[in-house]
């Protein structure tokens, strides 16, 4: 018998993921807020009380050096805005997508988004991976699958994953 395909989705996002909790462990505010050089984006808190991410459009060329902060907030913004449209009524603008403020907070919102993202592949058919019905809304990819987007999700984790482990190294080695 052969496996669902959503099965192979969730398999290849659970090692993503695990790949994220090994460059969590130990993750605190200082490695957050760490900027890898001058005029890095990062995440700043506004007067509001809320952390807010630096962002500009359209972004320059070359892109600036970012903070583990402003990257954890970046995958926040896009896993929020995707599980938004796809399963939800929408998402937020990105401005009201904020950073939570410290590294534990961080993870435990992440999380949260993975394993709401999780649970709404779990019970999908293949005519739905296959359907472009719930992606139409999307400000991005609207023209492709909802497989296509799920793929594109793990894809797009797995790059953030690596910046941060990344960042995490060219910090331990600055101090």
């Amino acid at each position: 018998m052969t496996a669902a395909r959503v099965d192979l989705l969730l398999k290849q996002l659970d090692i993503a993921w695990s790949l994220f909790e090994h460059h969590l462990t130990g993750l605190d505010d200082t490695a957050c807020l760490w900027q890898p050089a001058p005029d890095s984006w990062t995440v700043r808190p506004g007067a509001d009380g809320r952390w807010h991410a630096d962002w500009v459009e359209p972004e320059p060329d070359p892109a600036p050096t970012t903070t583990i902060g402003w990257v954890s907030w970046h995958i926040g913004f896009w896993w929020t805005t995707t599980h938004g449209h796809l399963f939800g009524t929408g998402a937020p603008a990105r401005a009201e997508i904020t950073w939570p403020g410290s590294a534990e907070s961080t993870i435990a919102w992440l999380t949260g988004l993975k394993d709401n993202w999780r649970a709404a592949l779990l019970p999908l058919t293949d005519a739905e991976l296959d359907s472009t019905e719930r992606t139409r809304t999307l400000p991005w990819g609207g023209e492709f699958t909802l497989a296509d987007i799920a793929g594109w999700v793990t894809v797009e984790l797995t790059k953030n994953v690596a910046e941060i482990g990344q960042l995490r190294i060219l910090h331990a080695r600055s101090r």
